[in-house]
C-alpha cells in the first residue's frame, strides 16, 4: 500500500551546501522532517554542483518520511551562468545585457527539456528564448 502524501514542498537551494537555518529550517520544521537528514543527503547528492541553485520538489508522507526530487537549475540562472552575467536587465525592452546564440540556445533547451512543459525542442527553444528576452538578453 503506498504512503499517504502529508505535504508538498518546493525550495530552491545552493547546490551542496543547505543547511538547517531558514529557508529549509523554517520551512521544513513544521511539516515534521527531520531537517538534519535532509541536509545531509541533498548536500551529498548536489555536490558535483556546486556553484548552481536547484529546485527541489519534496514530498513529506504522513508518517514523517520524505522523498525529493533535485531538477536542473532556473533557465535564467543557466543564461546568467552561460553569458557570465550577475543579473539580467532592470529595463529589459530598453537596455540589452548580452546575447544569446542559436548554438547556446539549443544546449539550454537540451538540458532543461526534462523540466519544461514542451512536446519538441522548438518549443523549448521559444520557452527559453523568451526567459532570455525578459531578462534583457538578445536571442540571436
Amino acid at each position: 500500500m503506498a504512503k499517504a502524501v502529508a505535504k508538498l514542498i518546493k525550495l530552491q537551494l545552493p547546490a551542496g551546501q543547505a543547511t538547517p537555518a531558514p529557508p529549509v529550517g523554517t520551512v521544513l520544521g513544521p511539516a515534521g522532517v527531520n531537517i538534519g537528514e535532509f541536509v545531509n543527503q541533498f548536500n551529498s547528492q548536489t555536490r558535483d554542483k556546486m556553484g548552481s541553485i536547484l529546485p527541489v520538489l519534496m514530498t513529506v508522507y504522513t508518517d514523517r518520511t520524505f522523498t525529493f526530487v533535485i531538477k536542473k537549475p532556473p533557465a535564467s540562472r543557466s543564461i546568467l551562468k552561460i553569458l557570465g552575467l550577475e543579473k539580467g536587465s532592470g529595463t529589459p525592452h530598453s537596455s540589452k545585457v548580452g546575447k544569446l546564440s542559436k548554438q547556446q540556445l539549443e544546449q539550454l533547451a537540451t538540458d532543461k527539456m526534462e523540466d519544461l512543459n514542451a512536446n519538441d525542442l522548438e518549443q523549448a527553444k521559444k520557452i527559453i528564448a523568451g526567459t532570455a528576452r525578459s531578462m534583457g538578453v538578445d536571442v540571436g
